[in-house]
């Protein structure tokens, strides 16, 4: 069974010791996979608020090969400040879990590494109530130098409830949880 609380960040790499149920987030997004359980969550909290027809899956379950590429593409492209920033080291993404997702304010325009994901709006309505279906933000502003990644106001993590709820709550990161 796969541990909701797996911590992966720059400290603590992601070691793939579960099978990992990997299904589509959506059918209208077959190459977006997260674990069964996250999906059904994350389909409840869209449920809710009619939320696939403004909310893009961006990026779900990556694997280590395609975190490499991620992150050599970013290097070339934006540097290695930027990269330090907002892409995580191979082997240790939260997106290797299958527990984590990128999501994207349905626009023209959406970039893969930074989607806009505004605190207004369908947005901001889909993070008000994913603490309650075991999602969290994972990467709260004011809180990079426990993370240790920058702020990220579109990428979500599946830790399921009541984790999330307490999390959301006392405004927690995960290690800060865990600790």
């Amino acid at each position: 069974l796969m541990d909701s609380l797996v911590l992966v960040n720059s400290q603590h790499a992601y070691s793939p010791d579960t099978k990992q149920d990997l299904i589509p987030v959506h059918e209208s997004y077959p190459n977006i996979l997260l674990e069964r359980e996250a999906v059904q969550a994350l389909s409840r909290v869209m449920e809710q608020i009619d939320g696939w027809r403004y909310i893009v899956p961006v990026s779900g379950w990556r694997s280590l090969e395609e975190q490499l590429e991620i992150y050599a593409n970013s290097l070339r492209e934006n540097g290695p400040e930027f990269t330090a920033k907002f892409v995580a080291m191979p082997g240790h993404s939260e997106h290797q879990t299958g527990l984590a997702i990128d999501l994207g304010l349905l626009q023209p325009e959406i970039d893969f590494i930074r989607p806009a994901f505004p605190y207004e709006g369908i947005c901001q309505k889909f993070r008000e109530l994913a603490p309650a279906y075991g999602f969290i933000e994972r990467y709260p502003a004011g809180k990079e130098s426990i993370t240790g990644i920058a702020h990220e106001p579109w990428h979500f993590r599946y830790v399921d409830t009541p984790h999330s709820e307490v999390m959301a709550f006392k405004g927690l990161t995960l290690e800060e949880y865990l600790a």
